[in-house]
């Protein structure tokens, strides 16, 4: 085919279709090489002059479920994340998962005071003589972005906490990281404010290593919206119960139970949660 075609990212900016940027995408998640072929060639038969990345992504997504039903889940983590809201409170419980995986004690929803103002911090988390303030920006379209302001922002009031000793843990701590997440992208501006300010910045794509999609994939934190057999309404009424990650559904089947789902349904929808920690389902 013509590679020459231009393609319409999400912000609406335009760039050439590159291949291996899909490529890579689809051996990221897993997906082997005769279907990372196939796909590739069908994508390239339906390419065309302007083509969104949106509609590129669910065509290879429709592509990839008739091969690996969990390997296209994993290709739709980053949109799964979006369907945590509409509010931002499940993103922030997703973000102190994060932080317990690292062996940090974590808690949600928390007033903390400055030395000037009170705030509400998203996540405080702590370990040794480590303690780290959050702030979880959650965006419901992936188009948005953390910008300069929100950096600004952040900035300011960790300036002002920072002045100020708490107690967790039963230990008198005084702020020692301060953190920024977001389910999207940051801007340019943003980051390079962030960096010259100690901020930790954590986006889907940023930084280059360890970010929040190879976070996911390297410690299986795929959140419960990946599972394709449950409508909307069932996700959000688990997000709802705490059933924040595909490991909470494994070992809490009785919250499953309680939405309404009968033992057919259960076990559909536990087989799929466990392929897609373990890259495979029983019928593949």
């Amino acid at each position: 085919m013509n590679h020459l075609i231009t393609i319409t990212k999400s912000d609406g900016t335009k760039e050439l279709f590159e291949e291996e940027k899909l490529v890579s995408s689809l051996k990221r998640v897993g997906a082997n090489p005769d279907a990372i072929e196939h796909i590739v060639d069908e994508v390239e038969k339906n390419m065309h002059e302007g083509m969104t990345t949106t509609d590129i992504y669910r065509l290879a997504f429709v592509l990839l479920r008739t091969h690996a039903k969990h390997v296209a889940v994993r290709y739709s983590v980053r949109r799964a994340l979006a369907e945590l809201g509409p509010d931002g409170f499940p993103f922030e419980k997703f973000v102190a998962r994060i932080f317990q995986t690292w062996g940090y004690e974590a808690i949600t929803d928390q007033q903390v005071m400055g030395s000037c103002i009170e705030h509400e911090m998203d996540v405080v988390a702590w370990k040794g003589d480590t303690l780290a303030m959050v702030e979880a920006k959650f965006h419901n379209e992936l188009i948005l972005k953390s910008d300069i302001k929100v950096a600004l922002y952040i900035k300011a009031r960790f300036d002002d906490i920072a002045l100020n000793k708490f107690n967790y843990g039963g230990v008198t701590r005084s702020l020692t990281e301060r953190w920024l997440f977001t389910n999207t992208k940051f801007t340019e501006q943003a980051i390079k404010y962030g960096t010259c300010n100690n901020l930790r910045m954590i986006g889907w794509n940023h930084p280059q290593h360890d970010n929040l999609h190879e976070i996911i994939e390297k410690y299986k934190l795929f959140p419960i919206t990946c599972v394709t057999g449950l409508t909307h309404n069932q996700k959000r009424d688990l997000v709802g119960r705490g059933i924040i990650l595909c490991t909470d559904a494994i070992a809490r089947p009785e919250v499953l139970k309680s939405i309404g789902l009968n033992d057919v349904a259960l076990q559909s929808i536990l087989a799929e949660a466990h392929a897609v920690l373990n890259g495979a389902t029983k019928n593949e």
